[in-house]
């Protein structure tokens, strides 16, 4: 998408109702640089959050609520960060 000068970004968050935000944007805004920082954490996040899985899924004690927690945060995480793959594979064309 573009308006022959900007290109429309996809931005990390979702917005009402789930519908995907997009940001029409030359790439060096206010807007543009808090997606990226929104972006990072959210990567960051989810390379903790499969440090945590790899434990959890090697300790024999772990029930069965831990691992569903587990499960749904991971959802969430690869939810983010298909997005953020989605964004920057827009970008690229």
């Amino acid at each position: 998408m573009n308006d022959g000068t900007r290109t429309a970004r996809l931005l990390p968050w979702a917005g009402s109702e789930g519908k995907p935000c997009y940001l029409l944007t030359d790439g060096d805004g206010p807007l543009s640089r808090m997606a990226d920082v929104v972006e990072s954490t959210q990567l960051g996040m989810a390379g903790e959050l499969l440090d945590h899985a790899a434990d959890l899924l090697t300790d024999a004690r772990a029930t069965p609520e831990q691992l569903r927690f587990l499960l749904s945060r991971m959802c969430e995480a690869l939810t983010d960060v298909h997005r953020i793959a989605e964004s920057r594979g827009m970008r690229l064309r």
